[in-house]
């Protein structure tokens, strides 16, 4: 994933892209958190912005970010790691996914998920992190649903997990799994098991990027081809 950012498509090579990539983060970084919060400790607010890039798509608490920067010697307290957090977020680098109960219709008080507003931006800070393609597209997908949904949640349906709740101006729901592939049949069913669990009537969705049976339709559970689904009119 090179970058969402429209300037890099004029770009004449790599080492331009990522320099135009690097002065955007730095503005963001530096004007917008460092000078608005006036963090004293930069090195801890950077440390803390790879951690969330390098965790995407995973349930984040203050204590585990906390334990991670200790295990960088940079401790940080959990007062300190909760504003620092803010920021990021008030700077639009990142957004959150809250957990949502899926039975209850509501939010519920546990740990979120936090996903970059621009992949090319984590290739810039994590070029070793290029491999993890799955949450890279669950990134992909995310960022769509914040475009075409009033909200997006993470949804919980008992103990299961489904990855994405998008709600409407009429607060109706869509229901979202994503997966790189669902060939394995394990896999599927994995993917499959949260949204049989759920007994409403509203639309749900298998996104993976499988080509061979990829508008399988499993008891009104839609599987698509991401790439389909993302050139999708409105």
């Amino acid at each position: 994933m090179e970058s969402s950012f429209p300037y890099t498509l004029f770009v004449q090579n790599e080492q331009e892209r990522l320099e135009y990539l690097q002065g955007i983060y730095s503005t963001i970084v530096l004007t917008g958190i460092v000078t608005r919060l006036k963090v004293r400790d930069v090195p801890v607010l950077e440390r803390l912005i790879r951690a969330l890039f390098g965790d995407i798509g995973s349930a984040i608490s203050v204590n585990k970010i906390a334990n991670t920067l200790k295990s960088a010697k940079l401790p940080a307290d959990n007062k300190t790691i909760d504003r620092y957090l803010e920021g990021i977020l008030n700077s639009l680098l990142m957004y959150e996914a809250k957990p949502y109960d899926i039975h209850g219709r509501s939010l519920l008080r546990a740990h979120s998920k936090y996903y970059i507003v621009d992949l090319g931006l984590r290739r810039l800070l994590l070029p070793d992190h290029q491999q993890d393609y799955g949450h890279i597209i669950e990134n992909i997908v995310f960022l769509e649903l914040k475009r075409r949904y009033l909200h997006v949640y993470v949804g919980r349906s008992d103990k299961l997990e489904v990855d994405f709740v998008a709600l409407n101006m009429r607060n109706e729901a869509r229901y979202f799994q994503v997966a790189l592939t669902t060939l394995d049949e394990k896999v599927l069913q994995r993917k499959l098991r949260p949204l049989k669990q759920i007994e409403d009537s509203y639309p749900k969705y298998l996104l993976t990027m499988d080509t061979l049976n990829k508008n399988a339709d499993y008891d009104g559970i839609q599987k698509m081809n991401i790439l389909d689904w993302l050139l999708e009119k409105d």
